[in-house]
């Protein structure tokens, strides 16, 4: 699949394509305004424009982001529910949730809702993109890890009711709701935000966005302070959107990140300076770096996997430029092709794969090969 030349210039073309589409949505986002989030309850949620965020409730009714205990996968055990550990894993790419498109990479929530739902009647389980670069993947045996990822932190990802609970039409609401529907929907995302987290101003209400997503299992981590196209930027000024953006965080109680999307999905043409640095005294250093188009990621135990270039879909349907490399059409193919697909043993302890594919797994991760 992936040494065929017609598909490395199809995901090139991808990628050409997303960053275009990425202009486009900033030139509308100049002039549009975003509608709000629709209220749970009727209450007021966190406006667009900054309004306060009202603190959460103790203990919200929601469901755990808890990871199921591990099981010991034997050889037997991993044939069963037919493991493959080195499989492909769909990382999926939101920006706008708004009940109008207005862009092509806009998502409406019932077109969220959809797509969420039937992720998770196909044994999808959610993770983060930090638990995905760093082999986290302890989700239960014959299940498959999917990683949403939101982009620039819109007020439609994320907003509060006056209960503390998140609204009914933002992406946290929507996740909740797909995982009281389908318990076996783990509830959990990544935010990649800029310097207006979620829409919010004031620096109170941001603090109580972030310390609300993370202690409930989400990820909010670093996509640049103002989010420019780098390769435009000196290695300096790429370092200072990235530590500009990584103090706000600290503030806000959280970090340092360790993960990055790419603003347009743009990479430098010098990979290393997204992949760590220094700007005014301050360092960071990432452990995945994340593109934004337009295929599943290799599992982060294989020899090929670049955790400094992850590859994401972009979700949407299956017209014009998305034909062929956006969210519908991929899981579509990943349901036709099961043996290509991450499906996970329960053990964390050990990766799991037909007997054909041991030399596919990386040096380091040998020892924990449980082949079939």
């Amino acid at each position: 699949m992936r040494s065929s030349p017609h598909l490395t210039k199809i995901v090139v073309l991808a990628n050409l394509a997303v960053m275009v589409a990425a202009v486009v949505v900033l030139l509308v986002l100049r002039t549009a305004t975003v509608t709000p989030a629709t209220p749970l309850s009727g209450k007021v949620t966190s406006a667009p424009s900054g309004s306060a965020a009202p603190a959460p409730s103790p203990e919200p009714d929601l469901p755990s982001a808890d990871l199921p205990p591990p099981i010991p996968a034997t050889v037997e055990f991993a044939r069963q529910v037919k493991a493959n550990e080195a499989g492909l894993v769909p990382v999926l790419m939101y920006h706008r949730i708004v009940k109008k498109r207005l862009a092509s990479i806009d998502r409406t929530p019932s077109q969220v809702r959809q797509e969420l739902e039937k992720l998770a009647k196909n044994d999808y389980v959610p993770i983060t993109a930090r638990e995905f670069v760093t082999g986290k993947i302890d989700i239960p045996a014959g299940k498959h890890p999917v990683v949403l990822t939101f982009d620039d932190g819109h007020s439609g990802h994320f907003a509060l009711e006056a209960d503390g609970m998140p609204a009914k039409d933002t992406a946290v609401g929507i996740i909740y709701q797909v995982a009281r529907k389908y318990p076996g929907f783990r509830p959990v995302a990544t935010f990649w935000v800029n310097r207006r987290p979620f829409g919010l101003e004031g620096l109170g209400d941001q603090k109580r966005a972030v310390r609300w997503l993370t202690s409930h299992g989400f990820e909010v981590a670093n996509h640049t302070w103002t989010h420019p196209s780098l390769p435009s930027l000196s290695k300096k000024k790429i370092a200072e959107q990235i530590v500009k953006m990584e103090r706000l965080l600290k503030k806000l109680g959280n970090g340092p990140s360790e993960t990055l999307a790419l603003p347009f999905g743009a990479m430098p043409r010098k990979k290393s300076t997204v992949q760590s640095g220094k700007w005014d005294g301050s360092r960071f250093a990432f452990k995945g770096v994340f593109l934004a188009g337009a295929e599943p990621s290799l599992s982060p135990f294989v020899k090929g996997f670049d955790w400094r270039a992850i590859q994401r879909i972009q979700s949407n349907g299956k017209k014009g430029e998305c034909r062929k490399w956006c969210s519908q059409y991929w899981l579509e193919w990943l349901n036709k092709h099961p043996g290509d697909r991450y499906t996970a043993d329960g053990d964390p302890e050990h990766i799991s794969i037909p007997q054909g594919l041991r030399g596919n797994i990386r040096s380091q991760r040998r020892q924990q090969i449980n082949a079939y």
